[in-house]
């Protein structure tokens, strides 16, 4: 299994560095590559709640681990220091924001949030799964 992380401040900013980061990940492992749009999204979105809605110091990173358990599977974890789990909130048709964990429920194969280990905050998990030719036609 490939798998790469980095660390990323609470910073606005640190979505758009996510999605670079998918990208190089996957660059190296180009069977991959029709996992990026969704990756990107999904990514985006988990990191951008994590910056947004956690209450911890700003001074405390996100940790964000990219792996490829097979070429058509993705599993991305964002780590944060905020114990409290996301909950999926109705958003009104003129809302501009609420629809991240929608999105992510809808787009990926299957996701969850855990407690870390030692027991400081929570990872938000998501897996996905490249289109098969049949699902494709």
């Amino acid at each position: 299994m490939s798998e790469q992380t980095c660390w990323l401040p609470r910073h606005p900013k640190s979505p758009r560095n996510a999605r670079q980061e998918l990208r190089s990940f996957l660059l190296l492992h180009p069977s991959a590559e029709p996992l990026l749009p969704i990756g990107e999204l999904l990514l985006s979105e988990l990191v951008t709640n994590a910056v947004t809605h956690t209450r911890t110091p700003r001074d405390r990173l996100i940790f964000v681990r990219l792996q490829l358990p097979s070429p058509t599977s993705l599993r991305i974890e964002v780590h944060d220091a905020d114990s409290e789990k996301p909950s999926l909130r109705p958003a009104s048709l003129t809302s501009e924001c609420g629809r991240g964990l929608l999105l992510v429920q809808e787009l990926a194969s299957q996701w969850g949030c855990c407690p870390r280990r030692g027991g400081i905050g929570k990872f938000i998990w998501c897996h996905i799964t490249a289109p098969t030719a049949e699902a494709a036609a």
